[in-house]
């Protein structure tokens, strides 16, 4: 039966000529591998969202024959005579790698753990938990690209199961999830360069945070706003968001209590107030002798702060100020060697090319041209899909302290390189 709502998608049309209801379909989605929620694929279909997973497009491309370019395409009336192809006679997953199966198979035993229940039981609670340690721990160390539609869907499956009905014990678990996957979007959308967006999804994961009632989860928020923040030009911003966040900081006693001052120092750098610097550089050290692990320290990658980030964040706030030369080189030199181990729990990419750029911005001071330009070659290297908003700022600014050196022209072909780098930075993704 036709709807009286127009399609504004093709998806959304070979759904209508279906005759199937939005949750048939994702019954369906699910006997074939996949895993999407209701309101996710209402969000597809109606064009407000295009982000998808691999996995989730070749699921889509199973059930209705096209490749997810043209689902997603807006519809256009003479598309209705094309015939549906119809489902696919078997559940069984016969396509993709063997890692890809494996991954598919993984998705369906989740999915029907998650809807074989009322209400969560402790092992779906314990698998939307996996689900989101996943993705923070591969967040620093796979581009972008690769776990962004991961990322959305995850944030979308929990807010989903919040607004529908819970066991009170299982909604504070809920909102903390809901504060960690906000807090990833929100360094998601930073990193493509859009702080309003990162803001937005940080309010919504304070918020999260609050009703989770989680000190630690409140001060990491903060710490990530101050972040965005101080990479988007806004230093004050930055030192402000870090020390609202250090009361919480210091109630939990988590990594949040190194994160934060070290944020704000290199804020201060920024501004060029050399002594608030090394007093909240101060600070951060201080703060490892009562440092313990809370639970989302345990959710590890960028839910956690260790000392190869320390180095790095320290490297990068006495980049910026000239009397601290001597330090900020053997800080950043510490951090180049910290991050040279990509095997490292700790290792990240972006951390490792900031670490590079806070050692060649020292050497240039120094006058060492040759020195600054082996130090930021690795990061001249990175393919674009890692070239992180964060990345491309720190390239920026090397480049500013070659025009600032007084021997610009001695250094005019890395110049050149620097500009050819930050002129393609990591903006779209594949579908």
């Amino acid at each position: 039966m036709a709807s009286r709502f127009a399609p504004k998608t093709v998806l959304a049309h070979l759904i209508q000529r279906r005759n199937q209801t939005y949750s048939e379909i994702v019954a369906e989605f699910v006997e074939l591998g996949g895993t999407i929620t209701e309101r996710h694929l209402r969000r597809l279909a109606s064009g407000e969202r295009a982000g998808t997973t691999p996995q989730t497009r070749r699921t889509l491309q199973r059930m209705f024959g096209k490749p997810v370019e043209e689902l997603l395409a807006p519809y256009v009336a003479e598309q209705a005579a094309q015939v549906v192809p119809a489902p696919a006679a078997s559940g069984r997953i016969t396509t993709g790698t063997e890692m890809e199966v494996l991954d598919m198979a993984a998705s369906r035993a989740r999915a029907f753990a998650l809807a074989a229940q009322s209400g969560l039981g402790s092992e779906a609670m314990e698998q939307v938990y996996d689900d989101v340690r996943h993705v923070a721990t591969a967040y620093p160390q796979r581009p972008l690209p690769e776990i962004l539609g991961q990322l959305v869907e995850t944030q979308d499956l929990v807010f989903a199961l919040l607004e529908s009905r819970q066991r009170p014990e299982h909604l504070r678990q809920l909102y903390f999830l809901g504060g960690v996957t906000g807090g990833l979007l929100s360094k998601a959308s930073h990193d493509l360069g859009n702080p309003h967006a990162a803001m937005t999804q940080a309010r919504t994961a304070f918020l999260c945070a609050d009703n989770a009632d989680h000190n630690g989860l409140r001060a990491w928020v903060r710490g990530l706003q101050s972040l965005v923040s101080y990479w988007a030009g806004n230093p004050h911003d930055s030192v402000r968001y870090a020390q609202l966040g250090a009361g919480y900081a210091e109630q939990a006693n988590s990594t949040t209590s190194v994160w934060l001052p070290v944020s704000e120092a290199r804020a201060w750098a920024a501004l060029g107030n050399s002594d608030a610097t090394r007093a909240a550089l101060e600070r951060a050290e201080e703060a490892w002798t009562s440092v313990r692990s809370d639970e989302l320290d345990e959710m590890g990658g960028l839910c956690t702060f260790g000392r190869n980030r320390q180095l790095y964040y320290a490297a990068d706030a006495l980049a910026w100020l000239p009397g601290e030369v001597d330090t900020a080189e053997r800080y950043s030199s510490q951090a180049v060697d910290a991050y040279t181990d990509q095997s490292h729990p700790e290792w990240a990419f972006g951390d490792a090319a900031g670490s590079h750029a806070a050692m060649a911005i020292t050497r240039i001071v120094s006058g060492e041209l040759d020195g600054a330009a082996d130090a930021i070659a690795p990061v001249l290297t990175l393919p674009t899909e890692r070239r992180i908003n964060g990345v491309v700022h720190s390239a920026r600014r090397v480049h500013q302290a070659l025009r600032q050196s007084g021997r610009a022209e001695d250094a005019r072909e890395l110049q050149e390189e620097i500009e050819s780098f930050t002129r393609t930075p990591m903006q779209t993704f594949p579908r």
